[in-house]
Parts: C-alpha cells; structure tokens; sequence
C-alpha cells in the first residue's frame, strides 16, 4: 500500500488554511449601505456601499479571499508556498493581508508609480513589493516569481470565475439585501468602475439570476480600454489615452470582463473624479479614493438623465478604497498642479448639480 502520509499533511493543512479563512469572514460585519438625498435629485435616492470598511480598507478584501478559496480548492496553493500577484496597489494590500493569516510569504508586483502608501501598506503586512518601471511588464514580472515555485492568485485572470456570483456574500447580494426594506428595494442603477472585470461580472450575473431589472453602469476613465471594448465588443480594445486613478482604466481588456452584462458605459475625465471624491468627503465625512469619485460623478449623470425624463428610483454604488493612500498623489494640490489636473470647475459643477439636478459643463463625460 502506498505511503501517502505527504499528501494526508497536505491535505490537513489545506482544511485548516480553509478553516481560518471562514473563521474570518465569520468575524467580520457585513459594509456599510450609506444613503445621501440631494434637493437637485428628490425622486431620487443614492446608495454607497462602503467596501473602504473591509479590514483592508477596499473592496478588493472580497476579491483576495474568493482567489485564496480558488487556489485551495483547486490544489494550487500548498503550505510555506510564496503567493504571488500583479497589483497596483488596493488587491496587493488585501492579498498581503490573507497571507499573513495563512502564514505565507507575499509578492506584490506593482508599478514604480505606484502610490507611496499603498507600497507601505503591502510592506506593514509582511509582504514584498516588486516595483517594475513599464506596467506593461507586471504579468511578465509575476510570471517569473510563477516559474521560480510562486502560487500566482492571478486576479486579472480569475477574478470572474473565482468569485460566487450566485451567494457566498458576494458584494451584489449583499446590497440586495440591504436594500430588501428600504422603500424601492430594486434600484434603477448599480454603478461600478472596473479593473479586473471580477466586479461588474459578478454583480451583471447576480442582477440577472435574480431575475431583476436593475441595469449595471460601469464608470470608466475618460479613454479607458473597457469603454472602448464595450462599445465595438472588441476585446483587444486598448486606452486611448492614460488615467491617474488607480484601481480603473486598464489599459487593456482584461479577461473578466463581460460585455454582455453591462447596460451602459459612463467616462469620466479624471479632475471629475478628484473632484468628486472631494466632494464625497463633504457629504460623508470621510475621504474615499479616486475611483470612488469616478463612481459618484457617473451616479450623477445617471441621475441627471433619469431626472430629465422624469424618471424616479434609486442608484446604487460602491465606494471603493480609503483615501489616505492618495495623500501624496491626487489629493495633494501640489502633485495635481504638477501632472496638470485643475478640478475647481468640476468641484463647482459637481456642488452645483446636488441643488439643481443639473449636472452643467459635462464635457468629460461619455
């Protein structure tokens, strides 16, 4: 009879690297729901799902658990094994974060221009940032830690199968509950950018295995590769021109994104985004980042449309990362001034728009 005592450790092991990661989630509250009203919109409610709550301040907390459970599962991640992915920053955080609860040492391939604090925050996790000057070559960089032994979690190729979009609390199942006794408990809009694709695939699946009909927006940088690909359906779609809002804009489709579960394609110039993350900070009181601005600026001209047609309901959206990791970058005037970003005519047009639901000025959007 063979010995299979290696394959019995391993298989231990992997049931208690599974046990602490439900032990997790149990531990853990579901995010926020916000509700704003604004006097220009009052047919019309706005909901924030506050992911930046997540333990590690983004939405992507969810996405690194479902690609820890999807490497497990499928045998690809084995005690004291390095973990390795391609991450500009909020996912390598969350990643890093799951390693150290596992135990495993962590690499995050990242582009030098990275934000400053998102470096910081991999590193405070235990985890080691691989910087790569041309971002074009973070796959290639993660595929040479892969071919040294590294498990990759490869978030730009699995986020949409490694995330249950039927339950298991993905993020649209959980805003669909929330809203369960809310007075319009089927909204109109759920609005999200996209980096991966994981997202907007799980929640344009979720909306339509429910059988609702709640259309899904995704809000994308002004030139942005999905905006392109969504509009000719073509999937070698690249950016016409590059963003400074990390997280969004590939500059490329990336596999996890589905066409044919998104209803709309919003642009957004980037000083709309600043400014609207700005402007968020107002209403809320606590600073959110770039993409979360892009969200809220498409939220509006969504809105402003519905309001138009005389349309009423409500819109949903995520807000997606803690601000703080820009303090150096997007919200420091000094950086802004540098790569050219004035967002005082937005941040006037944005303010204005919540008094007279009219959102003025609005080139930069499409």
């Amino acid at each position: 009879m063979k010995d299979d005592t290696a394959g019995s450790a391993t298989r231990a092991w992997v049931r208690d690297a599974l046990a602490l990661l439900e032990q997790e989630v149990t531990r853990s509250a579901d995010t926020h729901l916000l509700r704003l009203d604004f006097p220009g919109f009052p047919d019309i409610a706005f909901y924030f799902k506050d992911e930046a709550s997540h333990p590690t301040g983004s939405l992507k907390h969810r996405l690194a658990r479902s690609l820890y459970l999807y490497a497990l599962c499928n045998g690809r991640l084995r005690r004291g094994q390095t973990v390795v992915d391609a991450s500009s920053g909020s996912t390598a955080i969350s990643e890093a974060w799951f390693a150290r609860l596992l135990g495993l040492p962590f690499i995050a391939v990242m582009p030098a221009a990275t934000a400053p604090q998102k470096i910081l925050d991999v590193q405070a996790l235990g985890g080691h940032c691989d910087l790569v000057e041309d971002p074009a070559q973070v796959h290639a960089r993660a595929a040479e830690h892969v071919a040294n032994g590294a498990c990759h979690l490869d978030q730009f190729g699995l986020a949409e199968r490694a995330t249950d979009w039927r339950g298991n609390n993905n993020i649209a199942e959980s805003i669909l509950g929330q809203l369960r006794r809310e007075p319009r408990p089927e909204p109109e809009w759920i609005v999200c950018g996209v980096g991966t694709g994981g997202t907007s695939a799980t929640i344009g699946r979720y909306l339509r295995y429910r059988r609702l009909d709640t259309r899904l927006c995704v809000a994308e940088p002004s030139g942005g590769s999905y905006a392109h690909g969504w509009r000719t359906r073509d999937r070698n779609a690249v950016a016409s021109q590059p963003t400074r809002i990390e997280g969004i804009g590939r500059p490329r489709v990336e596999p996890g994104f589905i066409f044919d579960v998104v209803d709309d394609v919003i642009e957004v110039d980037d000083c709309a985004s600043i400014a609207a993350a700005l402007l968020l900070e107002q209403l809320i009181g606590t600073r959110y980042g770039g993409s979360s601005g892009t969200n809220f600026a498409a939220c509006l001209q969504l809105a402003a449309g519905m309001r138009t047609r005389g349309e009423s309901g409500s819109i949903v959206t995520l807000l997606c990362d803690r601000g703080m990791r820009y303090q150096q970058t997007l919200f420091d005037p000094d950086w802004r001034d540098t790569h050219g970003l004035d967002i005082a005519p937005w941040q006037q047009s944005l303010a204005d728009a919540l008094e007279s639901g009219v959102l003025t000025s609005t080139e930069g959007f499409a």
